[in-house]
């Protein structure tokens, strides 16, 4: 079909201004140097979500809330939850989590609480975290160093988050009570 369309083609196309043609510029009719550009969308930007999360820095008194952006999981074996952004929390190097399914008197938690700590944060003489001292009153038998940033996954599935806040804090003072 294409091949008997080109001599009708041929005799009646109008070719672009050659003089606009070479000088790199397009017209209305959307050619550009005499070739046909057509509108291309740009590549398409992660989409990423912003939740409220729980910081409990070393340097303050109390815990407070915060906005962590997590950006979509693309690998199958790290399932559909979205991925958040921490690492700039702990310069000492790379976090590690914790998953709490269990709140005060072993009660399971509807929404999980995801947990980010530093490993090495008592190794490298990180200060005690006066934020967690004082939600448990100086009673914790561990003393947590460093930065602790909480997440609250939508369920128990753990397929995304939700805002934290301070109803979380009842059953996170619990953990930390009772963490050796």
């Amino acid at each position: 079909m294409l091949f008997q369309d080109w001599p009708r083609h041929r005799k009646e196309c109008i070719p672009t201004n050659s003089s606009s043609a070479n000088n790199g510029v397009s017209n209305s009719s959307g050619t550009y140097n005499g070739v046909n550009m057509i509108a291309t969308p740009p590549p398409a930007e992660p989409q990423y979500i912003a939740v409220s999360a729980i910081l409990f820095s070393p340097e303050e008194e109390r815990p407070r809330i915060i906005t962590i952006n997590c950006r979509p999981s693309h690998k199958p074996s790290q399932g559909m939850c979205p991925i958040p952004i921490v690492r700039e929390l702990f310069p000492d190097g790379q976090p590690e989590g914790i998953v709490l399914t269990q709140g005060l008197n072993s009660e399971p938690l509807r929404f999980p609480l995801h947990l980010y700590y530093s490993p090495n944060a008592l190794k490298k003489g990180a200060p005690v975290n006066r934020a967690i001292y004082h939600i448990t009153s100086g009673a914790a038998p561990k003393a947590w160093c460093g930065t602790v940033v909480v997440l609250k996954f939508n369920g128990s599935r753990r397929q995304g988050y939700s805002d934290a806040g301070s109803n979380d804090l009842p059953a996170l003072s619990a953990y930390f009570l009772a963490y050796n």
